[in-house]
């Protein structure tokens, strides 16, 4: 049997998701859930696209400004790609802490700092009324919960 096509399935990977998010990892990990994200099963693989053009661009935008910030803090080397467990620290670190900085502002403490987040989406959309764009996000605040995520150890065999 010949091995598997891996350009032929990201092809119809993302043929089948329509719009990418960039917290696919986040969603998958079950640290955060969206109200937009459509989950597709291809090849005895789970995918998540996103329902909304905006919405994605929206949440691309954010993921490629944590990146930035993150950076110095997760010691990540900007040329090469981010190795699966600095990328699910920022992904749901990132969104853990833009809910938390949102929590502070509004007064209105989270039960459980760690909780998965509700909607990822809305979250973010929310942020950017606050603060009124991408550049003025607490992203001092957001760093501390990138930096402080843990991604859940796999079960011992």
């Amino acid at each position: 049997m010949p091995p598997p096509d891996e350009d032929a399935f990201r092809r119809q990977r993302d043929a089948a998701l329509g719009h990418a998010c960039p917290f696919e990892r986040a969603l998958l990990a079950r640290c955060a859930a969206c109200g937009l994200a459509r989950s597709v099963l291809l090849a005895e693989r789970e995918a998540i696209g996103c329902q909304s053009q905006a919405a994605s661009e929206r949440c691309h935008a954010y993921h490629d400004a944590l990146r930035t910030a993150s950076r110095f803090a997760l010691r990540a080397d900007a040329s090469a790609p981010w190795p699966f467990s600095k990328e699910i620290r920022l992904q749901c670190g990132g969104l853990i802490g833009l809910r938390q900085a949102l929590d502070e502002a509004d007064g209105a403490g989270s039960a459980d700092p760690a909780a998965p987040v509700d909607d990822a989406d809305a979250v973010l959309q929310r942020a950017l009324q606050r603060w009124g764009g991408l550049e003025a996000l607490p992203y001092s605040r957001v760093i501390r919960a990138v930096i402080r995520h843990e991604p859940r150890r796999r079960a011992p065999r």
